[in-house]
C-alpha cells in the first residue's frame, strides 16, 4: 500500500486514482466533478479513508469502498480443454445490450452484471480455464467502476507520464529516472544542483529522495521554471524551503564575476510608493483645476430643480468612492508587486551565493537543449569526487559530451549506458514476457569529477595526441627542440 497504513486521505491533499495500468493525478476537493476513464464521480466520500483503498463507483458518483468478495471456483471448474471447437458468430451471449442497460439503470453492480453474463454465455464452460480467466478479467474492466486512491510517489508518476504524455519528460522511462537518483547518489543532506525540462519530473524525484534535508538549486531556461509535475508529489511546504532556483541565463555572469541583481529593487520601498501616488494625486488635482479655470463656468438658470440637485449630488459621491477604491487596489497592486520582486532578488542572491561556493554534491541534467554546453558551465560549480549524471534522449549528443569530457579532463569514471525494460506476465502456467515492450528509455552519462593540475592535464593531453597520432607523425614531433 503506498503511503503507509497511517496515511489517510485529506481535502486538498494530491492523490493518484488507479484502475488497472491507467493513472491521473487529481487533487482531493469536495464537490469537485472528476472524469476518468469514462467515469464521472466525486471525492467527497473518499475522504477519511487511507491511502490505497478501492472504491466502488455508484449512482449518483459518490464513492463507496469495495467489499472483498470471495470468488466461488464453481464455474471455473467446468471448463474445456481447448477452444478449437468454439466460434465466435456473435451469437454466444443470450443477453442484448438492451438487457444490460436495463440492469445498469436498476442500479446492479458491475460484478453481479458480470456473473450474469456468464450464466447467459453458451460458449463460457467450454472454453479452458485460462480462456475463462481471461473472459472474466476483459468483463470486469468493462462493468465494474472500480478505481483505487493511492498516495503519489516518483514510480507512480514517472509511470503515469511516460504512458499519458511521454513527450512532456523528453521519454525520459521509470526505470532510467531510478538510474539517475542511483547513479547521482542523491540523499538526505546533499547540496544539489538540477537542470531538467521534464516538467518538475526530476526535480520533484531528486526532492523525495532527500526528505526536506539538504538544499536543490534549479537551473531554469526561460522566464521561470516548470514545476507541473512537482506539484503532484504534495510536498509540505518546509520541503520548498530549501529549494533555491537560478536561470542559465546569467550562468555565465556568475562564472566571470559580473553577476549582479540591480535590475530589481533592494527591497520594498513604501515611501517612494507613497510619494509617487502623491505625485499622481497631485498632477490629477492640479489638471482638473486647470480644466476648471480654462472652462468657465455657464451660468446658472434662474429655477433649479431640487431633486435634480440631490441626484448629482449622488452621482458625484459615488465616483468619488469609486476612484478611492481604485487607488486603493493600485496601492495595493504595486506594493504586491514590489514584494514579489524583492523576494525574487532575496531568492536569486542565496541561489548565486550558493553556486559562488562550488561545493555541490552533485549534478542532474535532464533537458531537451544539448547537453555538452550545459553540463561544461555547470560542472565549475560541482566539488570535486562529486558525481553527475545526464539524461538525454538520443545517443549522438551524449557521445560528442563524452569526447568533449575526455578532452578537457576534471573527470573519470565516464559511462554512457541505456537502460532494457521488459515487462512479464507472472501467472500459473503461463509466465511469459509480454507481447508490448518499450523501445528505448533514453541514454545516460555518468561520471566523477576530481581535480587535475595544470601540468598533470597538460602532459595526460600530450600523451593522448601521441597514441592518436599516425607513427610518422609521432617520430617528427619527437624530433623538434622542445
Amino acid at each position: 500500500m503506498e503511503g503507509g497504513p497511517s496515511a489517510r486521505i485529506r481535502e486538498g491533499d494530491c492523490a493518484v486514482l488507479k484502475r488497472d495500468e491507467v493513472f491521473k493525478a487529481v487533487s482531493v476537493l469536495r464537490r469537485r466533478k472528476i472524469i476518468f476513464e469514462k467515469q464521472w464521480f466525486y471525492l467527497d466520500n473518499a475522504i477519511g479513508h487511507i491511502y490505497g483503498t478501492t472504491f466502488e463507483v455508484t449512482s449518483g458518483g459518490n464513492l463507496q469502498p469495495k467489499q472483498e468478495v470471495e470468488e466461488t471456483s464453481t464455474e471455473t471448474k467446468e471448463a474445456g480443454t481447448d477452444n478449437r471447437n468454439i466460434v465466435d458468430d456473435g451469437k454466444s451471449q443470450k443477453l442484448t445490450h438492451d438487457d444490460i442497460k436495463a440492469l445498469k439503470d436498476k442500479g446492479i453492480k458491475g460484478q453481479e452484471i458480470v456473473q450474469q453474463l456468464i450464466e447467459n454465455s453458451t460458449t463460457f464452460r467450454d472454453k479452458t480455464e485460462f480462456a475463462q480467466d481471461k473472459y472474466i478479467k476483459k468483463k470486469k474492466k468493462k462493468y465494474e467502476a472500480v478505481i483505487t486512491i493511492v498516495k503519489p510517489s516518483t514510480r507512480i508518476l514517472s509511470t503515469m507520464y511516460y504512458a499519458r504524455e511521454p513527450g512532456k519528460i523528453n521519454h525520459l522511462r521509470y526505470d532510467t529516472l531510478a538510474q539517475m537518483l542511483t547513479l547521482g547518489n542523491i540523499h538526505a543532506g546533499n547540496k544539489m544542483i538540477v537542470m531538467e525540462t521534464c516538467a518538475g519530473l526530476v526535480l520533484g524525484a531528486v526532492m523525495e529522495r532527500m526528505g526536506g534535508y539538504g538544499s536543490i538549486i534549479q537551473m531554469y531556461p526561460g522566464g521561470g521554471p516548470v514545476r507541473a509535475a512537482t506539484s503532484c508529489f504534495g510536498f509540505p511546504k518546509p520541503f520548498f524551503d530549501n529549494l533555491h532556483e537560478f536561470p542559465l541565463s546569467k550562468v555565465q555572469s556568475l562564472l566571470s564575476g559580473t553577476f549582479s541583481t540591480e535590475t530589481l529593487p533592494a527591497e520594498p520601498e513604501e515611501n517612494a510608493l507613497v510619494e509617487e501616488e502623491s505625485n499622481g494625486l497631485s498632477e490629477e488635482k492640479q489638471s482638473s483645476l486647470q480644466e476648471a479655470e480654462e472652462d468657465p463656468a455657464p451660468e446658472a438658470p434662474m429655477d433649479i430643480n431640487p431633486t435634480e440637485e440631490q441626484d448629482t449630488m449622488d452621482i458625484s459621491a459615488e465616483d468619488v468612492e469609486f476612484k478611492e477604491n481604485k487607488e486603493k487596489e493600485n496601492k495595493e497592486n504595486v506594493r504586491e508587486k514590489q514584494m514579489k520582486q524583492w523576494e525574487r532578488r532575496k531568492k536569486l542572491k542565496e541561489a548565486a551565493a550558493l553556486l559562488r561556493e562550488k561545493n555541490a554534491d552533485g549534478l542532474i541534467v535532464a533537458s531537451k537543449f544539448h547537453p555538452t554546453p550545459l553540463l561544461l558551465s555547470l560542472l565549475e560549480f560541482v566539488a570535486p569526487s562529486r558525481p553527475f549524471v545526464v539524461y538525454c534522449q538520443y545517443k549522438e549528443p551524449l557521445l560528442e559530451c563524452y569526447t568533449k569530457l575526455r578532452e578537457r579532463g576534471g573527470v573519470i569514471n565516464l559511462k554512457l549506458s541505456e537502460t532494457w525494460l521488459r515487462n512479464y506476465q507472472v501467472l500459473p502456467d503461463r509466465s511469459h514476457p509480454k507481447l508490448t515492450m518499450s523501445g528505448g528509455g533514453g541514454y545516460l552519462l555518468s561520471g566523477i569529477t576530481v581535480v587535475l593540475e595544470k601540468g598533470k592535464s597538460d602532459s595526460s593531453n600530450s600523451e593522448a595526441l601521441k597514441m592518436e597520432e599516425p607513427s610518422s607523425k609521432r617520430c617528427k614531433l619527437q624530433d623538434l627542440p622542445c
